[in-house]
Parts: C-alpha cells; structure tokens; sequence
C-alpha cells in the first residue's frame, strides 16, 4: 500500500526462534521437567505481566530437591526459563533454591534478549513461591 512518497511494508510475525538461541528452543520445547507432578510438596502458581501463567512443582527427598516440573501457557520464553530454572532446581537444597533468581537463569541459559528478561524473573519467582508453600507445609507439619 502506497504512502505518500512511502511505501507501507508488513512487519514479519516475530518467532521464538527470533529470540532465542536453538538449544534454548529445543530445551523449551522437549523439556523432561514440562508437566504436572503427580506427588509434590511444593507448588506455585503466577501470572506474568504479558499474562502468561507458569506452575513449579517441587518433590524433596530429605533436604533436597529430588524433582521439579512446569507448566505453562505462555510464549517460549517462559517455557525455556520455566525449564530451566527447574533443571537448576534438582539437587539443591533450601537455601541453594534461593540463588536461582532472574539473573541466575539469564547467565545459564545461551542467550536471552533483554526484552524477556521478565520471563525468567517470572521462573524464578514461581520457583521460590513453590519452595515458600513447601516450606510452610513442612512447618505445619512440625507444629501439630
């Protein structure tokens, strides 16, 4: 469509693979943590500000993390955080569930434009409300 002396071009539709490195599709898109826990201890749930919605499940064997999963409705941004910062997540214990903030996840995953840097913020965040609500249940637990 003709413009005055511009021509009006359509923008091509942005695609994940625009965003992010291939590994990091990849590891969004087969991820083994992606699904619904059968048995956890610890569960969150948020909703982001571009309104997608992650859940993180926690399964702990003593102190540690023995299992972790998500699920999402979101783009494949929150996908690859929600996998990765539950991959980060196994094995650790507490207190180590603490550092994996925002950053955490940025700095381990291959490449993430600052553009969705909200996502692995929103990972995070859901990781620790998961690890709050297990923390709470433990203590009730120990009260009665």
């Amino acid at each position: 469509m003709k413009m005055g002396n511009h021509t009006e071009r359509k923008a091509a539709p942005v695609t994940i693979r625009d965003c992010l490195p291939e590994a990091e599709v990849e590891r969004g898109r087969n991820s083994a943590r992606k699904g619904r826990l059968a048995v956890f201890d610890g569960h969150a749930c948020l909703t982001g500000r571009c309104g997608e919605t992650i859940e993180v499940f926690l399964k702990f064997e003593g102190e540690r993390v023995s299992d972790a999963s998500f699920v999402t409705d979101g783009c494949g941004s929150i996908t690859a955080c929600g996998s990765r910062a539950t991959a980060m997540a196994i094995g650790r214990t507490t207190d180590e569930i603490l550092g994996i903030t925002g950053e955490a996840i940025i700095q381990e995953m291959e490449g993430l434009p600052q553009a969705e840097a909200h996502c692995a913020h929103l990972a995070s965040e859901t990781l620790h409300e998961a690890l709050h609500a297990y923390m709470m249940q433990t203590r009730a637990k120990t009260r009665s």
